[in-house]
């Protein structure tokens, strides 16, 4: 009956539109569904919230190659980047078509290594790929611009067997962040001006999200990187530099949306009052990160989600010259990793009693005091664990056993303002890719801290990758994994996921319980 239903309906998006809408006042909900259940695989089915909320969910685009980044634009599509595909899109939300506005295969050196058969022996792909999109708030209005972060040089390319540094030593690739210009009439991404094309890259941990943000009313472009998975895998003999204030790695970067009077064709798009310009232009904003995948700016703040090593994630409040740890503190300074580190490995051949580059740490409690008044706590841990849980964590790592425990793997982050769904305004919305929810977190009257405690929603065998709000609040879209497996602890581990490679919306109808 559906399919028969959707063949007799013209696939132009005004019109689904408009018959959807028309359906949903009227009353006839069967049939709104039935609609925007047309051009998808999978027709809409309803789920009820931990609140007794009731949502419809629907596929709205398939078959992507991991689908990364999804904006939702002034245009009413959703902006997409695809991580492995190297493709960027236009998605319209409605009927599920599909723009390419650029395909950036041509400009990196590596290949699709992830897909290669040669065993152990074959080249590590690098965590993400085409990764972080921005677009500048007066897009359609003077200021058609977008940008983009990639990783486009892998330097063992041309080296025989993976391509890395021996003694795991690392997977070294660079990155670069572009800006385009949005052309409208050709529906396409024009002229880019390379902003930074030297970026620290890696197998593991490279961040990766891109955010416009306002300081003191200027929109600025931050960048969430990673510390390069320096101390595990095949880059735990790698140097950790998240402490540095002279590295990128394991930061958060400010950049300038408009390149400045500066000579220098790189300093320029480095703002002169960033916080370590001391010596040189720095783009270092914040310090002491491990792998922030998630950046949100809203009600004056910009929040941030970051893996934690074991357990521990972090939601941050992003600080002008702030430091967040690690890899001296992981979490709360609450002393559960004292003694441990925030590694391990099986490697006996790498240095300390727990075989890694990251160092020793003490007491979390006295870096915290050593760093001083520049540390910040996150506002939220997603969970700590227990020290003697950690040991035996440990203990195991270094045996060469798979140890398990608790945690969310956050990958982005979204901060929910509107009053369409009760009692969610001024939520954070975490998508996560190990538990396969999106968790909410009702935030205070301050919008400084966190109410209450986790509350889930959309439970599926998914990894949940990024988020988009639309501007009436009523639909959340997340975007699903390719893969069902990760590049750490749960490598192994692969399971059917109810659509791969997919963006999924979720549907907020009035008259549930609440």
């Amino acid at each position: 009956m559906a399919a028969h239903a959707c063949k007799s309906l013209e696939r132009s998006s005004f019109e689904l539109h408009f018959k959807y809408q028309f359906f949903m006042k009227t009353g006839y909900l069967v049939l709104a569904l039935l609609i925007m259940g047309c051009g998808n695989d999978k027709a809409p089915e309803t789920i009820t919230g931990p609140k007794g909320e009731i949502f419809t969910r629907r596929v709205v685009a398939n078959q992507l190659s991991d689908p990364w980044e999804i904006t939702y634009g002034p245009d009413n599509h959703l902006w997409v980047t695809e991580a492995k595909g190297y493709r960027v899109s236009k998605i319209n939300p409605i009927d599920g078509s599909k723009k390419v506005l650029l395909d950036l295969n041509g400009l990196k050196n590596f290949d699709r290594y992830d897909k290669a058969k040669d065993g152990k022996d074959g080249k590590p792909w690098p965590q993400g790929g085409l990764m972080g999109l921005a677009l500048h708030a007066q897009l359609l209005a003077g200021k058609p611009y977008v940008y983009l972060a990639y990783v486009h040089h892998f330097a063992g390319a041309a080296k025989e067997g993976n391509g890395c540094e021996d003694l795991f030593g690392g997977c070294f690739y660079k990155a670069r962040i572009v800006r385009y210009t949005y052309d409208s009439k050709l529906d396409s991404l024009v002229q880019p001006e390379i902003i930074s094309d030297t970026l620290p890259a890696s197998s593991d941990h490279n961040g990766g999200r891109l955010l416009m943000a306002t300081v003191d009313d200027k929109p600025y472009l931050f960048y969430a990187i990673g510390e390069m998975g320096a101390g595990q895998f095949d880059n735990g003999g790698r140097t950790n530099h998240a402490q540095n204030t002279g590295s990128y790695e394991g930061k958060i970067l400010r950049f300038n949306a408009e390149p400045d009077a500066d000579p220098n064709p790189y300093d320029k798009w480095i703002p002169n009052d960033n916080p370590f310009n001391a010596r040189v232009q720095n783009a270092v904003w914040t310090t002491g990160h491990r792998n922030p995948q998630g950046l949100a700016f809203a009600l004056g703040k910009i929040y941030s989600t970051e893996h934690g090593p074991y357990s521990d994630d972090e939601v941050n409040i992003i600080e002008r010259a702030s430091n967040y740890g690690h890899p001296l503190i992981e979490g709360l300074s609450d002393g559960n990793y004292n003694g441990l580190a925030a590694g391990a490995s099986d490697h006996k051949e790498l240095p300390g009693i727990w075989h890694t580059t990251y160092p020793l740490i003490t007491s979390e409690q006295a870096n915290a005091s050593a760093i001083g008044a520049s540390y910040r706590n996150p506002v939220k841990s997603l969970y700590p664990t227990p020290h003697s849980e950690l040991q035996n964590i440990l203990n195991k790592t270094l045996e060469g056993d798979r140890a398990e425990w608790i945690s969310e793997a956050p990958s982005s982050i979204d901060v929910y303002t509107s009053s369409a769904i009760p009692g969610w305004k001024n939520s954070l919305l975490i998508p996560a890719l190990k538990t396969g929810q999106l968790v909410r977190l009702q935030l205070n009257a301050a919008n400084d801290g966190i109410m209450g405690d986790t509350i889930n929603y959309f439970k599926d065998v998914a990894r949940y990758r990024d988020l988009a709000i639309s501007p009436d609040g009523r639909n959340i879209y997340l975007s699903v994994d390719s893969s069902s497996k990760s590049s750490g602890p749960t490598e192994g581990k692969s399971k059917k996921s109810f659509c791969r490679g997919c963006i999924v919306a979720f549907t907020y109808e009035p008259g549930g319980k609440q």
